[in-house]
């Protein structure tokens, strides 16, 4: 019993590794920001609010946007 809780737990490290090399590799997206530092969507091109910026630094998409690509591309 004990061998089938190892290879789960073996499995598990395994999954998530990959899950973390895939996150890392994956293509940085740069914001669109304007000279008055206005962020932009890169998918809808509609300001994205300063308060999401500020509790997002990396923020590229409108929630709305970002909620779909979360649900399209999990």
């Amino acid at each position: 019993m004990t061998d089938q809780f190892d290879r789960a737990s073996e499995l598990e490290q395994e999954h998530r590794d990959r899950a973390l090399a895939a996150h890392r590799n994956r293509p940085i997206e740069e914001p669109d920001e304007d000279e008055y530092s206005v962020r932009y969507c890169l998918d809808c091109s509609h300001i994205i609010p300063k308060q999401r910026v500020e509790l997002v630094p990396h923020a590229v998409r409108c929630v709305s946007c970002q909620n779909k690509k979360e649900r399209t591309h999990g």
